[in-house]
């Protein structure tokens, strides 16, 4: 039955409309949950974590598997990033994930290859770090702190 197109239950189009809601972060099972239920679904955790692997293996979604003590967390995978091919820069503080789908790459590969002996294998591959928007706000907080000024900013 290979080639057959995945069953599409009410469960599984409310997750991918709430991933590609969310497409340019990483979510938690929980997340998806939440919103499901939010929404008036009737669902399980069960068939959240059912879905997500299956979505898994159909490489629709990433999984980025946390640190000790950390839940994994899940994204749409880009058709046109091909995601395989590329690292993933991860943001600590805001979740945002970045396709490292650059030139740089194929330095980094040839480097590794040539002076290390070593070849890459991209698949689920994450480096950890602080994006530029999240660097900028920590910037601009520690100022404040310096200056001692401390405003809050109004909810618009």
């Amino acid at each position: 039955m290979a080639g057959r197109e995945p069953y599409r239950t009410k469960a599984r189009t409310e997750m991918m409309r709430y991933l590609e809601e969310n497409r340019l972060r990483t979510v938690s099972a929980e997340d998806i949950l939440q919103d499901l239920q939010k929404s008036g679904l009737r669902i399980s955790a069960t068939t959240v974590y059912r879905n997500l692997e299956k979505l898994c293996q159909e490489h629709i979604v990433m999984k980025f598997v946390a640190e000790k003590g950390e839940k994994a967390v899940y994204q749409l995978e880009h058709a046109e990033k091909q995601c395989k091919e590329h690292l993933h820069l991860k943001c600590l503080k805001c979740g945002t994930v970045i396709h490292m789908d650059c030139g740089f790459m194929e330095e980094v590969e040839s480097h590794l290859k040539e002076g290390h002996g070593f070849t890459l294998q991209c698949e689920g591959s994450v480096l950890y770090g602080v994006c530029e928007t999240c660097a900028k706000q920590n910037n601009e907080e520690e100022k404040q702190k310096e200056t001692g000024l401390h405003f809050k900013k109004n909810p618009v």
